[in-house]
């Protein structure tokens, strides 16, 4: 069955529990409790789970992480050269290129999928493959907004563990019309589909996304974003810690990428 097909016949049978829906419904509750558990700490603990819908869950999780990001954000002008982490994110290109781009991206945000399939691929061929530029991605899931935006980056740390960060993040971007409105729990029906397709080694790829394994880097991620002033996605700093880093806000065109790259290479 191709994929198209595969979407529509959840649409139509979205109540009718087969096994292979019956696996991922307990994976996708797995995921939520823990993403639940984790953003909303405590409260979360005290909902009666056989009694809570997937649907209260997801509304519980956007409100908190409402709260968050409204205690969280800066009330004081931010730093105007922050220092600006890479930690120990994914790396897509040399990882001893002179020139990092770091991102702060959502996989379900439509204007981070514009920018990976209009932008990315001239900078790859301009910068990446070169050697001179390489791009470190970190998530800033939108929670309130984007409810698949977390299982979306816990899917495609669990492929980096294989060495396919790219290859996930890419077929994420590409089909992200596919998933980006299912239920969650269909949505990631299609993680491990996309996984197949990648040629990951299935076990470990399930267990790594059912028990929402990266979750506390991909919190780290949130946080430090907002700590840099990042406020909507997606967001850059290009440069290196001997020079700096210049930020660049929003799915820019190739050229505002390329006039700041160019100056910090001094071509």
């Amino acid at each position: 069955m191709d994929e198209n097909s595969f979407v529509e016949n959840i649409k139509k049978d979205e109540k009718v529990i087969k096994k292979s829906t019956f696996n991922s419904l307990i994976i996708g509750i797995i995921i939520i409790t823990g993403i639940a558990a984790f953003f909303a700490g405590s409260f979360v603990s005290n909902l009666n789970s056989e009694q809570v819908s997937q649907k209260e869950f997801e509304n519980a999780i956007a409100e908190l992480e409402l709260k968050m990001l409204e205690k969280q954000l800066p009330t004081s002008q931010p730093n105007p050269s922050p220092k600006i982490s890479a930690d120990d994110d994914p790396v897509i290109g040399n990882p001893d290129a002179p020139i990092t781009i770091i991102e702060f991206s959502d996989f379900q945000c439509p204007f981070c999928a514009k920018f990976h399939i209009q932008t990315l691929p001239a900078i790859m061929d301009e910068y990446i493959e070169k050697g001179t530029v390489k791009l470190v991605f970190r998530d800033f899931p939108i929670q309130s907004i984007h409810p698949n935006a977390v299982p979306a980056s816990v899917a495609a740390e669990c492929a980096n563990e294989q060495g396919k960060f790219k290859e996930m993040h890419d077929i994420l971007f590409e089909k992200q019309n596919q998933w980006s409105n299912l239920e969650t729990i269909y949505a990631i029906e299609l993680f491990n589909q996309y996984s197949s397709e990648i040629q990951l080694e299935q076990e470990q790829f399930s267990s790594c996304l059912s028990t929402a394994k990266y979750v506390k880097e991909i919190q780290n991620d949130l946080n430090d974003g907002r700590t840099y002033g990042i406020s909507g996605t997606p967001g850059f700093f290009i440069g290196n810690e001997q020079i700096g880093f210049t930020e660049l806000k929003g799915a820019q065109p190739f050229e505002s990428f390329k006039k700041i790259i160019d100056k910090q290479l001094g071509n």
